[in-house]
């Protein structure tokens, strides 16, 4: 990881060496902490950060999932975000807040203990660095639906994935794929995935994935090429018979899938409609495409 020189923690910003927590840190031994990753692209305007609002109002219902009273509204905290980008002189980044459950207290009920949130943020390049991607169903399944808040991007949760990307250690494939409760596609350990049948891309319902809003984008993106969107469930034969396949998130951006367990789609290079949707997107994050200006905050 690539240090910057300042962290945003709980209303100032400190210097990097210095932004340290308590051992006995409750989010630390339980897991109940929300956290967003948000990306800030490099623009003619200056960086950029990408739907940064639609991120910070998930953390903060995040934070609540778990029972926290969040210490800063929406507003103060969007503002934390392009203070952090700004005062690390940083052109592109990743941005990572996060509320936590700081030290007081032990014991699993986290009443007492303090709210904390901490921004920092790191140039970061492609998390799934490879042209296309294959990948191998997991023997691990996507927490059930009814065991947690599974829509809250929540520290404990990420175990899960954890456990399916070590799970991989030493193959050759480059990502995992849960599948949910009812044996059906959910999605990558950090991303939402889309398969394409010929004018129509088909992606895993709501019920058992986090919605991203990379996902939620792809989606607005495709509709207004005119392709039709399917949320629905997905057996893994089923979606083998797609022409293409694609990951989606802020780490993943837009990720080709060549294959699942070996099974390759098309000729095995990134079809059309998956680079297509690819070069939109860069397109959209680096402000080259004024109808979606909308989504980029300038840190000025």
């Amino acid at each position: 990881m690539d240090k910057t020189q300042w962290i945003w923690f709980d209303g100032e910003l400190v210097p990097w060496d210095n932004a340290q927590i308590h051992v006995l840190t409750h989010t630390l031994h339980y897991g109940g902490g929300a956290f967003e990753g948000i990306r800030a692209y490099e623009t003619e305007r200056g960086p950029a950060i990408f739907r940064l609002k639609e991120h910070i109002e998930r953390l903060i219902y995040s934070a609540k999932a778990v029972g926290m009273e969040p210490t800063f509204d929406c507003d103060a905290i969007c503002q934390a975000v392009v203070d952090t980008v700004r005062q690390n002189s940083l052109k592109s980044c990743y941005v990572r807040p996060i509320f936590f459950y700081g030290y007081g207290k032990m014991g699993i009920n986290p009443k007492g203990a303090p709210v904390r949130l901490a921004i920092a943020c790191w140039p970061w390049g492609r998390y799934l660095p490879h042209e296309a991607v294959d990948i191998k169903v997991s023997s691990y399944i996507r927490i059930h639906p009814k065991s947690t808040i599974a829509d809250a991007k929540v520290c404990g949760h990420y175990v899960n994935s954890m456990m399916a990307v070590l799970e991989l250690a030493g193959s050759k494939y480059h990502e995992a794929l849960l599948l949910d409760h009812t044996g059906n596609i959910a999605e990558g350990p950090g991303e939402n995935i889309f398969f394409v049948f010929d004018n129509t891309i088909k992606t895993p319902t709501r019920n058992s994935i986090l919605p991203g809003i990379t996902r939620s984008t792809i989606i607005e993106v495709a509709k207004s090429h005119g392709y039709t969107i399917e949320e629905t469930s997905l057996s893994v034969e089923e979606a083998c018979k797609a022409q293409e396949a694609f990951f989606t998130g802020t780490a993943a951006e837009v990720t080709p899938i060549r294959s699942i367990d070996d099974d390759v789609f098309g000729d095995g290079n990134p079809g059309p409609v998956s680079l297509k949707i690819k070069q939109e997107y860069q397109d959209i994050v680096s402000g080259k495409n004024p109808d979606y200006e909308k989504y980029l905050t300038i840190v000025e």
